[in-house]
């Protein structure tokens, strides 16, 4: 079974945006799937979504068992934090939380091209991802 954590705008499953930045998005879609298909769905609130520190973030990820890390985009630092815990992130989902885990299974998201400037480092650019 491979847990993955979506970055997601709202707490509507596998209905909700994917987050364009994973840093301050309000919620996370945890998905549990076996052989390509959802077995378990759980919206988790995010507690660093107004401020947080380098690391909590993948930390707090580590901490609900997730295997992958779907977002828009993420930060350097944070590629590089997901990375030594053994998550693989992955950037460039866009849409629902559900065309993003599509995407993903299906090969189409892979990999992690870090943001050049960073929203959650205070930047206030958007992300045109995806």
């Amino acid at each position: 079974m491979t847990r993955i954590a979506i970055a997601a705008l709202d707490a509507n499953g596998l209905e909700a945006q994917t987050s364009p930045h994973f840093g301050h998005c309000p919620y996370f879609v945890l998905a549990d799937v076996e052989e390509g298909s959802v077995q378990a769905l759980e919206t988790v609130a995010n507690p660093y979504c107004l401020h947080h520190e380098p690391g909590e973030i993948p930390s707090f990820i580590h901490s609900l068992g997730a295997h992958v890390m779907l977002s828009g985009g993420m930060g350097g630092r944070a590629v590089a934090f997901f990375r030594q815990l053994g998550i693989e992130p992955a950037t460039g989902a866009a849409g629902t939380v559900c065309e993003s885990l599509e995407r993903y299974l299906a090969g189409a998201l892979n990999g992690a091209a870090a943001c050049s400037e960073s929203v959650e480092h205070g930047h206030g650019h958007q992300h045109g991802h995806g």
